[in-house]
């Protein structure tokens, strides 16, 4: 009988600590990474990814014409003597024909997923990113930045860079072709002395 009032008195005292401690637990909700069940796989917060389809397209030219004419003219004539008589004459006269054409077309398609790096006040994402590709040992490198409507997103987390707001694209290769294509110091000194 003493075993089984000890027996008794450890599991009193056992839930009597039980209770006394304070129960500690733990929720399974958590705001920054609740999405509804009905929800769509779209990027909202900072740290999620967005793929951003590039398809710009950009051309420009330009085409001047340019004739000017000058002409200047002095004549004189001196008389000496009746059968004598003297003349001379300046005459200066000038033409300039010029002109020029400039014409300019770029092209840029790709797909690169990028990051959301800023919620903003007014609900758009701050998104950015860069993809680097090495192509015949050419390594080619876009850069991405920019804003966009959450709306603007498609049910497949993808964007459109025609609907990015303060977009800055860039697209830089290094690497033999790259030199290859550049002008020459000399050259470049050549032009700037205008020769």
């Amino acid at each position: 009988m003493n075993q089984f009032r000890l027996h008794r008195l450890g599991i009193l005292l056992a839930c009597a600590g039980a209770l006394a401690a304070p129960a500690a637990s733990e929720s399974l909700y958590r705001q920054e990474s609740y999405r509804p069940l009905t929800g769509d796989n779209k990027a909202f917060r900072v740290g999620d990814a967005v793929t951003v389809q590039v398809f710009e397209s950009s051309s420009a030219s330009t085409s001047t014409d340019t004739n000017t004419q000058r002409k200047n003219s002095l004549n004189a004539s001196v008389t000496a003597l009746p059968s004598r008589q003297h003349g001379f004459g300046i005459a200066v006269a000038g033409d300039f024909d010029g002109g020029g054409t400039t014409q300019r077309a770029n092209r840029l398609l790709a797909t690169l997923t990028v990051t959301v790096r800023e919620t903003l006040a007014n609900g758009e994402l701050r998104i950015s990113g860069e993809q680097l590709l090495k192509v015949n040992e050419e390594l080619h490198r876009v850069n991405l930045e920019g804003r966009v409507r959450p709306q603007d997103i498609s049910d497949g987390n993808v964007v459109l860079s025609t609907r990015l707001a303060d977009a800055r694209i860039t697209y830089v290769g290094d690497g033999d072709l790259s030199e290859r294509q550049k002008r020459g110091l000399w050259r470049q000194v050549a032009d700037w002395l205008g020769l």
